[in-house]
């Protein structure tokens, strides 16, 4: 039995901020355990949440009808990666995914990794085969995950004044 016949991966709805809110705090929380700047500064907070879910960029993951992961992808919607130190891969359209978080109950299944390929799905159904991300250094898992699925490093970007990230690229084909 694969993932996605467990998981359902759709847009988030108006009904779903709350639970989705209760899953960021936990990834938050998590990141502080673990000595992480990421997300320690009132970002990502529950109005950037609601923003994502208002246009329509918000994704959950649920486990019957539990939300128990989300993301946002949004199309070539990132300005701080105009300003890449570093060269991307490709020049042309691009989904990228912020705000990956998982339910603690949901640890260590591999569904950061599921929805990061429910989102290659997304963009193969929008004709675009490039897939742009970032995050901290410190954020092993991610780093490990981008490269179990063919992530290439392309730089450093910077966001909010002086949070250096790390940025990657994924190029498949449709």
């Amino acid at each position: 039995m694969s993932n996605n016949d467990i998981y359902d991966f759709r847009k988030a709805t108006s009904e779903d901020v709350q639970s989705v809110w209760q899953i960021i705090v936990q990834a938050i929380q998590r990141r502080k355990a673990e000595g992480s700047l990421q997300w320690q500064n009132g970002y990502p907070n529950q109005e950037v949440i609601a923003q994502d879910i208002a246009k329509g960029v918000g994704y959950v993951l649920c486990a019957g009808n539990k939300v128990i992961g989300y993301t946002a992808a949004l199309l070539n919607d990132e300005p701080e990666y105009a300003r890449l130190k570093g060269e991307w891969l490709t020049e042309g359209d691009f989904i990228v995914f912020h705000r990956v978080a998982i339910h603690d109950d949901y640890l260590g299944k591999g569904l950061a990794k599921h929805m990061l390929l429910c989102i290659e799905d997304v963009a193969r159904q929008q004709q675009i085969t490039s897939i742009k991300a970032d995050t901290n250094y410190d954020n092993l898992a991610m780093l490990r995950i981008f490269e179990s699925l063919g992530y290439a490093y392309c730089g450093e970007v910077t966001f909010r004044g002086d949070n250096v990230r790390m940025a990657f690229e994924k190029v498949f084909t449709e």
